[in-house]
């Protein structure tokens, strides 16, 4: 692959010189990050690898697989098949509809029978890959006409919409967010996101209606944990709880009462920051973050020296997903935002939100492999 492809005269560079340029500070700061996350998963599990951490590391180890595949690809490659991957998420969304398999009062997960997949995980990357092929592809004259606001109003909001349909208020906010910042990075006028938000402002009541009890619920809740302090609250209520217990330098690892007690819920997924800062206390917590602001840093560093506008795009909204998953997450189980289930990326067991991180990690690997390698406006066409 590495040896045959040519585009606009330009060689592919070799699997050799690709490697050499693989940013290792990038896989060593993913590495620190699942470090801890087994580390709080062995916690859960009162000092077993069972069920969870053993299970996560096998998914890091494929995900690791994955993002090196992914990131000796040709970015022109990428470029080339973004719309086809996007219409391949888009049909999986709309299979959920037809075979899904519901859970916990929600149908997101289609069925392989080696695991499930939850296709709006997918979606994520391939909305990326479709915005930044799609802007790429206008140039900057094509960008300020108001024209060009339709194919984004497409490309974000018809997944949107399904993923509200299973329902998963979360990662439709996810793919909502991501996709108006994208639009941002790729210079839409301004006067466009003043008039979208206050369309959003007036449509409130008609999508209050529209949303599920417990989702109601969770809103009111959020608002007021103190209502129903052993029913919908009772989640913030004792997260709060445990991250306050946890002080400075925390209870010591595996010695937080309120997880290993079971007061705390869904320790192993969504609130496992929580647990995480009860027993290492603010200072494991701000070292975690830490971390995380690394990554983002080289995140933003990669789309700032990506020479084509396809890289820069894909880059940062590879980055932007990233940090509204820890931004969402950490709101949450703090009181900030409404719970909505966001995972905690790379440290809350889950299968497909960690394939789903990795591979997009191997998307912003590959835009700094290839980032003096110049992409054209339509596959296979010239550079203008």
């Amino acid at each position: 692959m590495a040896n045959t492809a040519h585009f606009i005269g330009r060689p592919a560079l070799t699997l050799r010189h690709k490697l050499g340029q693989m940013s290792w500070g990038l896989v060593a700061l993913l590495m620190m990050v699942a470090f801890v996350g087994f580390a709080m998963l062995y916690s859960a599990a009162n000092g077993s690898l069972e069920p969870w951490a053993s299970r996560q590391m096998v998914r890091f180890g494929v995900g690791m697989v994955l993002m090196f595949i992914v990131a000796m690809i040709d970015i022109r490659q990428l470029h080339r098949f973004a719309y086809a991957f996007f219409v391949f998420a888009l049909l999986l969304l709309v299979a959920v509809e037809v075979m899904g398999r519901v859970g916990m009062g929600a149908q997101r997960w289609i069925d392989l029978g080696v695991f499930q997949l939850q296709p709006s995980e997918l979606m994520k990357l391939a909305l990326v890959l479709a915005l930044a092929r799609y802007f790429h592809g206008l140039g900057p004259e094509g960008i300020a006409k108001m024209k060009a606001l339709i194919g984004p109003i497409i490309l974000i909001g018809v997944p949107t919409a399904l993923v509200l349909k299973q329902p998963d208020l979360g990662t439709a906010m996810l793919l909502a967010a991501g996709g108006v910042a994208l639009c941002f990075a790729a210079g839409i006028q301004w006067r466009y996101f003043i008039g979208a938000a206050v369309a959003c402002g007036a449509a409130l009541p008609v999508a209050w209606q529209m949303l599920h009890d417990y989702q109601r619920q969770r809103i009111l809740t959020y608002l007021d944990p103190s209502t129903d302090p052993l029913g919908a609250g009772y989640h913030i209520l004792q997260s709060k709880i445990a991250l306050g217990s946890g002080g400075m330098f925390g209870k010591g690892f595996m010695a937080g009462t309120q997880s290993h007690l079971e007061f705390l819920p869904e320790m192993q997924t969504d609130f496992i920051f929580t647990m995480l800062a009860e027993e290492l206390g603010m200072a494991g917590a701000l070292l975690l973050l830490l971390l995380y602001v690394l990554i983002i840093a080289y995140g933003i560093g990669v789309s700032l020296r990506a020479t084509s506008q396809f890289g820069r795009l894909v880059a940062l909204g590879v980055t932007v997903t990233f940090f509204l998953y820890v931004f969402i997450n950490i709101a949450m189980v703090t009181g900030l935002v409404p719970v909505v289930g966001v995972p905690l990326p790379l440290i809350s067991y889950g299968g497909t939100a960690m394939m789903t991180l990795m591979v997009g990690f191997g998307m912003l690997a590959s835009v700094h492999v290839h980032r003096d390698t110049p992409v054209p406006r339509r596959p296979g066409g010239s550079l203008y």
